[in-house]
């Protein structure tokens, strides 16, 4: 969905069903052109759409968002200063659902905590 947005540099699982992904920003997206001129910002709706694909990558399955909660946006994530984030995913299944905590971060700077809700489509 978000094509040519960030490029997956690397993903491993650090413990059972706890991966850590290593992606890097595309600073020259259209997105960024509009969001906001002259000082980019990536959008949260982005964010989550990023750990949606990163889930659906690991899983090998297509994902629906059923719900999200504590969804928290800590810090400004400009692609020109802080294009590399590291985005943590922690994953449960239980049949059809798949629960997933989620901490993207910057150079130690946590930018978005959030827990979400999917459903293996």
């Amino acid at each position: 969905m978000l094509e040519d947005f960030y490029t997956l540099k690397s993903i491993s699982e650090q413990e059972p069903g706890n991966f850590l992904a290593q992606i890097s920003l595309n600073k020259n997206h259209e997105i960024f052109k509009g969001h906001f001129p002259g000082n980019p910002v990536t959008p949260g709706v982005c964010m989550m759409q990023i750990v949606k694909d990163l889930t659906e990558n690991i899983l090998q399955q297509k994902l629906f968002l059923n719900s999200a909660s504590n969804v928290k946006f800590m810090a400004i994530i400009n692609p020109e200063e802080n294009p590399d984030l590291d985005i943590e995913l922690l994953i449960s299944q239980n049949g059809d659902e798949v629960k997933v905590r989620n901490t993207s971060s910057f150079g130690g700077t946590i930018a978005l905590k959030m827990s979400v809700n999917y459903k293996l489509i």
